[in-house]
């Protein structure tokens, strides 16, 4: 099979390697899906630069956690009907070496979930990590139905996931974009106020929609730069979820946070209970017709560095690789 790999750390263009090998038979309990499309997530490229001093964990790795594309092989233990499944996957390069960015990758049957018929491959690509995220910070601290969920950031692959399914959810959601440019795109999605977060009465605004209450819940994508900003915005007992930060230790308001009873939930995707991971996946599938990425640019997979090169410039709109 074609693949595209790496066998140590470093900058796309030096490490990245396209060629030629052997596919993998699905172990038990597992299915082969051949690749139509590979999402790339910023924590691939991570995990492929020298980030945070982390060692190789495989002396191979095929880069990509995220794909979409149709069940060619089964495991023992997995029914044969499942051949020829249109399917989105997840997690198929966490906590395993070989990921999506080859025409066939292998993960666990439940991590291969149906794609619905009129969502397209490169749709399905992006689900995964982005949508598996947003589920857990909508959701980790229960039903939100009834509730005021703060999205910042909206109009990111997280965010548009979060505002998609929290008004699914049943919450009001307020959602943050970085323009007044942008409050109809985030208000497209369905939020059902939109605030551009430069605005010099942004802050106002949000306890003007919650009558000085705040909001019940924060997803939040830049930690370190609006933690005191979310203290002001959240509401007697809430949750702040945050999956993002630019300063890996940020300073934090302790006791204001202490005095309302704040949760801080701090979120990394690989390690969501797997009972998390398939509600997500469910809820992602059930609400696929409404969570539409924009592509950013589309690269085959001889082009993997240059589509590295795109996330790293942070493109506006998801990066993918079409393999098939």
């Amino acid at each position: 099979m074609r693949a595209a790999w790496y066998e140590q750390r470093g900058p796309a263009a030096d490490v990245l390697v396209v060629g030629d090998m052997s596919a993998s038979d699905p172990g038990s309990g597992e299915v082969r899906v051949r690749v139509h499309a590979s999402g790339i997530n910023p924590g691939d490229v991570k995990k492929r630069a020298p980030w945070l001093g982390m060692p190789m964990a495989y002396p191979r790795i095929i880069p990509h956690s995220d794909g979409a594309g149709v069940i060619d092989a089964v495991g023992a233990g997995v029914d044969s009907a499942r051949v020829g499944e249109r399917v989105w996957c997840f997690g198929a390069q966490s906590y395993r070496a070989f990921g999506t960015a080859a025409e066939f990758t292998c993960v666990p049957s439940e991590q291969a979930v149906v794609l619905p018929a009129a969502v397209e491959y490169v749709q399905g690509a992006c689900f995964g990590i982005p949508g598996i995220t947003a589920h857990r910070t909508v959701f980790g601290d229960g039903s939100v139905d009834g509730l005021t969920i703060l999205v910042r950031g909206a109009l990111g692959a997280v965010g548009r996931a979060a505002v998609v399914l929290a008004v699914r959810g049943g919450a009001r959601v307020l959602a943050t974009v970085r323009t007044a440019e942008e409050v109809a795109l985030a208000e497209g999605l369905g939020a059902h106020h939109a605030l551009a977060q430069s605005a010099p009465d942004f802050e106002r605004c949000v306890l003007d929609l919650t009558r000085g209450r705040g909001v019940d819940r924060i997803v939040e994508v830049a930690f370190d730069a609006n933690i005191h900003s979310d203290h002001d915005l959240i509401a007697q007992g809430g949750v702040i979820a945050t999956y993002a930060t630019m300063q890996s230790e940020p300073a934090i308001p302790f006791w204001p946070l202490l005095f309302k009873n704040v949760t801080v939930r701090f979120l990394g995707s690989d390690d969501f209970p797997l009972a998390a991971k398939l509600d997500a996946a469910r809820a992602i599938t059930a609400a696929a017709s409404e969570l539409v990425y924009p592509i950013a640019e589309r690269f085959p997979i001889e082009q993997i560095a240059r589509a590295h090169a795109a996330v790293e410039r942070g493109a506006r709109g998801r990066i993918v690789l079409e393999i098939a």
